[in-house]
């Protein structure tokens, strides 16, 4: 088969890119964020405002986003993978000196009618760029260590300016989403292991540096990190909010207390209720059932994704999918185990269902890149 040929199946046009699109992914994803706008509703007291309705608009924006990321031949997206990372580094540069403010971070980049979080941009033209390495790449030097060392630059740089907002969350969403596709791309199992071992070497020196005026986290991370390890110690203090999440975690028993009822979120005793904290209320509100019904929501994008992965036959198509299926499991896994107690608190919100413009709109493009990846493929 010609290139000409090649080309012409595996780029559908008009009325057929509307019948290759992955429906089923598409109703996945709604539902997920109609279970967000719920709980959003829900926790502001039965009110669209403040937060249900501009999520709403959000999630319209992000899946008209979807839509054109989506029509667009995978092959673009390949060629303007260094652009969009380097675009993605200027705006953490902006970030770090004149970008504004809240809750004792510099995250952000006030656009008026939205406050932009680049880091959140960072996580996926990340996974574009090493998915177009390693398609440019000969497999027979993915473990060399020069073609190794590449990619790890390309992941250091990006953290450590995540890094230093500071947002440690963030930072090690990107650290292991970008190591998670060096495994996928074939990058030898010793690399990953020596890796393993430097960090235990450098927890070790976090904790040792406490106090020091070499101090490598701040004081509230330290405080957190405390707090995971025993949140009794300090139940009206730094650990308020892992306390009264299990509390509400364990009050919704199997079925919840219903919509609306939920006490700890409806007498804010819960902080960070409409964001980081939500999946405790939707536990509270709907038990059990509800809680691993999300999962379930969560695991079949997760499953579908994969299977695109596996059926286009393009190495960059199939690394960048595979790609937003990692960064897509650290969101939902990292936070639920965050509000459970399980992992410190370090600021990563639910995916489709936290308060939040710049992830919705960031998750959104990155599923259009799964469907270009599944519109396009050669059939």
């Amino acid at each position: 088969m010609s290139f000409l040929e090649y080309t012409q199946k595996a780029t559908p046009t008009g009325l057929r890119k509307v019948l290759h699109m992955n429906w089923a992914l598409i109703l996945l994803v709604t539902s997920v964020a109609c279970v967000g706008f719920l709980m959003l509703y829900s926790v502001a007291g039965g009110s669209m405002r403040p937060w249900a309705a501009p999520q709403m608009q959000r999630f319209t924006l992000g899946f008209f986003a979807m839509l054109i990321v989506a029509f667009t031949p995978i092959w673009f997206w390949r060629n303007v993978s260094a652009v969009a990372y380097g675009l993605s580094l200027v705006l953490l540069l902006v970030v770090e000196f004149f970008g504004s403010v809240g809750m004792g971070a510099q995250r952000w980049i006030d656009l008026g009618f939205m406050r932009l979080q680049p880091s959140e941009l960072t996580k996926i033209t990340l996974v574009m760029l090493l998915a177009a390495y390693y398609d440019w790449l000969d497999i027979r030097k993915v473990s060399h260590p020069l073609y190794v060392a590449i990619p790890v630059a390309m992941i250091l740089v990006p953290t450590f300016l995540t890094f230093i907002q500071p947002d440690l969350g963030t930072a090690l969403l990107l650290l292991i989403g970008g190591g998670a596709v060096m495994f996928l791309a074939g990058v030898h199992w010793a690399y990953f292991a020596a890796v393993i071992a430097a960090g235990g070497g450098v927890v070790t020196a976090v904790f040792t540096s406490r106090g020091t005026p070499w101090q490598l986290l701040q004081d509230y991370q330290y405080r957190r990190i405390d707090t995971f390890l025993d949140p009794s110690s300090d139940p009206l203090g730094a650990g308020y909010h892992i306390t009264q999440s299990q509390i509400a975690l364990g009050s919704g028993g199997w079925t919840g207390r219903g919509f609306m009822q939920g006490t700890q979120s409806s007498l804010n005793f819960l902080p960070e209720k409409h964001t980081d904290f939500i999946f405790t209320t939707l536990a509270e509100e709907f038990g059990f059932i509800g809680a691993i019904s999300l999962l379930g929501l969560y695991l079949l994008i997760l499953l579908f994704c994969v299977v695109t992965a596996m059926q286009t036959k393009d190495r960059f198509a199939s690394l960048v999918t595979l790609g937003v299926a990692v960064t897509f499991f650290l969101y939902f896994a990292i936070n639920m185990a965050m509000v459970m107690g399980l992992a410190p608190v370090v600021g990563v919100p639910l995916p489709l269902v936290s308060y939040g413009g710049s992830a919705m709109l960031v998750l959104m493009v990155a599923f259009g890149l799964v469907q270009s990846a599944h519109i396009h493929r050669p059939r």
